[in-house]
């Protein structure tokens, strides 16, 4: 079991550094009571593998509790528990800098200035800096390259190589474009298979409907155009480390063409090698109401 102890200065970075380790799978906590460090991590060792990575965000933000860290790191040490320490800093103008930037006061200086805390905070966490197995000095980091550091200590193999999810999603207007789409594409400029008798009642998924989705002129071109926007859009999507996409496409009632032109892009995005999967959100909501009027 990998256990990450996460701390350092206040507004070093830590809150983005959990964030990069519970991406990476990893069970994470923050501003646990140093003095329940054993009793967690007991539980965490004892659940025979189930969790296997685990990480806690440790400072002075536990106040009185603080000062026990080392008796509860002691008694990890001696129980045979292995831990790491991540240890995140920056410089006083940096810190001073995104203090102002987000309108917080120091914890350790409430009342008074910020570098006051800065240095009061250093003098506290001097021992456990000393101790930690990674600093990271985040005072040019932006904060994507923290994410690249963490991931390259913390991560796996292939979780190191980003890898973004693709859900290619099929949808009808009428009832609402999804709240978590990051691209919508409107497909009611094609030709609509609804006002064709015998293909009213079959969707995108029929091959009578996709065939004839898939026989005109303009069909072909924006697939085409849209496969080259995603093929430039993906990589730098990637490149600045998201990590979902969910691609919406969009007809009237979200039964016939935007089924069969999402299902044509799930299957280009699954032969190229990427983490894809498709859903039809409203492929059923007509036939289900008893309907299917436009």
């Amino acid at each position: 079991m990998r256990f990450v102890i996460v701390t350092g200065l206040s507004g070093a970075g830590k809150t983005q550094a959990i964030r990069a380790l519970e991406d990476l799978g990893y069970f994470c906590v923050d501003n646990l009571p140093t003095t329940l460090i054993p009793k967690f991590a007991e539980a965490c060792f004892q659940t025979a593998g189930k969790i296997d990575k685990t990480a806690l965000v440790i400072d002075i933000r536990g106040g009185e509790f603080f000062k026990d860290l080392f008796n509860s790191l002691y008694y990890l040490k001696n129980e045979g528990y292995h831990y790491e320490i991540l240890y995140l800093e920056a410089s006083d103008k940096v810190l001073i800098k995104r203090y102002k930037e987000s309108r917080r006061k120091h914890p350790l200086a409430p009342e008074g200035r910020i570098i006051n805390g800065i240095n009061i905070e250093r003098d506290r966490l001097s021992e456990v800096r000393q101790k930690s197995d990674y600093i990271i000095d985040t005072t040019s980091l932006s904060t994507m390259e923290l994410r690249k550091k963490i991931n390259s200590i913390y991560g796996e193999k292939d979780q190191i190589e980003n890898k973004l999810m693709i859900t290619v999603l099929s949808f009808g207007f009428k009832y609402g474009i999804p709240i978590d789409a990051d691209l919508v594409f409107d497909v009611r400029f094609l030709p609509n298979p609804y006002y064709i008798p015998e293909l009213k009642g079959y969707s995108g998924n029929d091959a009578s409907v996709r065939d004839y989705v898939l026989s005109f002129n303009e069909t072909k071109e924006f697939i085409k155009m849209l496969s080259d926007m995603l093929n430039f859009l993906i990589p730098n999507y990637i490149k600045e480390g998201k990590k979902q996409l969910i691609i919406a496409i969009g007809c009237t009632g979200g039964r016939h063409r935007s089924v069969t032109i999402a299902n044509s892009i799930y299957k280009q995005l699954k032969n190229q090698g990427n983490i894809t999967s498709i859903d039809h959100r409203d492929i059923n909501e007509d036939v289900n109401k008893g309907g299917m009027k436009l």
